[in-house]
């Protein structure tokens, strides 16, 4: 199964995990130059490491979070992640319009949450092949 989470991974790579990695960095250098947001241009660069690679890992609620983790993803939603939703979003429409590009197209979807509150979320390895795919 591992060859099949590989395939999927380089599928995915090629058609939108590159992009949408690099919109993820993008939103982390943005945080790093404005230096108060840097914790945010962290979570945005772990996303991007996801968003590159995410058959075989998915995200669990990490425990002990509370108000700030809340406060921080408002922010984090007005700021960034509405614009990186946006994107999962219209990298879907085209992954939805060919059939191989289906499973993608709802695997982007599956996205936004995370995209929206990255806060309070931790990438782990999944112990099923395709968790939350």
């Amino acid at each position: 199964m591992k060859v099949i989470s590989l395939v999927l991974n380089v599928l995915w790579l090629v058609f939108c995990g590159i992009w949408m990695a690099i919109a993820y960095a993008i939103a982390a250098l943005i945080c790093f130059i404005l230096i108060i947001t840097i914790p945010f241009g962290i979570a945005s660069l772990r996303i991007a490491g996801y968003v590159l690679w995410p058959f075989g890992r998915t995200t669990v609620d990490r425990p002990g979070v509370g108000v700030p983790s809340l406060v921080g993803n408002v922010i984090w939603v007005i700021f960034a992640g509405w614009w990186l939703a946006l994107g999962h979003l219209i990298t879907s429409i085209p992954l939805f319009l060919s059939i191989i590009g289906i499973p993608f197209g709802w695997a982007n979807l599956k996205l936004i949450p995370i995209s929206l509150m990255p806060l309070g979320r931790e990438i782990v390895a999944s112990d099923r092949e395709f968790a939350g795919w």
